[in-house]
């Protein structure tokens, strides 16, 4: 079901072409919008202020006195140890309250979303504001997988899944009925990096219990370019179930590469 707009729209971003993507958006519907920036993961030039992960009381405060009860969280952020994280009081009791090591990344957002609602904000889903941007379904490329491909892409499907369940990832890499490695806290890039081969499948899909409104994972022209530079035969993504931040030019680099995109 697709949101209403909100009038005035507070963006949490990260990193990726996501969070410009929703501001360009915002503006074009006349919808005020106001993004705070995770310094370190976000694009500095979209932002109209820069913050540590760390000062969560901070941001709250910023989004209440500009008036800002609507907000989306959007954007890659690499989770950070506590060193790194410099969290301020508010921040330090959240994790006092949550038991940090404990959670995994699904906990830790569907508290970080509790906790966000707690203080009286709403939290939307890039999605459900901007529903072009989910991966739509079938094959989207010229050259589509094989038989066998169908296969593997089953086997990779049923994986990520799987790995989802237990809060591990959200991809991995397939090759016929051999899964060459499962996606980690280092994230989808690091698993290509790591496990990418001739012929291989990166086979990402949503978290079965995952909270769609905070963490869908994602893919994009990039995406395909590293497949492609491993020599990996396409992706396949779960439809409705992962974000692609440029649907045209992924496929048409899928083209030119000579990849397969399809959506499951």
């Amino acid at each position: 079901m697709i949101a209403i707009l909100p009038k005035k729209l507070g963006i949490v971003a990260g990193g990726g072409l996501l969070p410009a993507r929703l501001r360009s958006f915002c503006h074009s519907k006349r919808t005020e919008c106001f993004v705070v920036g995770l310094d370190g993961h976000a694009d500095p030039a979209i932002s109209d202020h820069l913050m540590r992960i760390g000062e969560a009381g901070k941001i709250i405060n910023l989004f209440r006195e500009a008036g800002y009860s609507d907000l989306v969280l959007i954007g890659d952020v690499k989770r950070p140890g506590l060193a790194q994280m410099r969290p301020d009081l508010r921040t330090a009791a959240f994790f006092a309250k949550i038991g940090l090591r404990a959670l995994g990344d699904d906990g830790l957002l569907k508290a970080v979303r509790a906790e966000l609602e707690d203080e009286g904000f709403t939290i939307h889903g890039i999605h459900e504001l901007m529903s072009d941007l989910l991966m739509p379904v079938g094959v989207l490329t010229k050259r589509g997988p094989t038989d066998a491909e169908y296969e593997a892409i089953h086997t990779g499907i049923t994986e990520a899944r799987a790995i989802g369940e237990k809060d591990v990832g959200q991809s991995v890499v397939v090759r016929g009925d051999d899964i060459l490695g499962v996606e980690d806290e280092a994230g989808t890039n690091a698993l290509l990096k790591r496990t990418g081969a001739e012929g291989a499948i990166l086979a990402k899909a949503c978290k079965p219990q995952q909270d769609r409104s905070l963490d869908l994972p994602a893919i994009g022209s990039e995406t395909v370019q590293l497949c492609a530079s491993l020599s990996m035969a396409g992706i396949a993504a779960e439809s409705g179930g992962v974000l692609v931040a440029d649907l045209e030019e992924m496929v048409t680099e899928a083209d030119r590469l000579g990849l397969f995109v399809v959506g499951v």
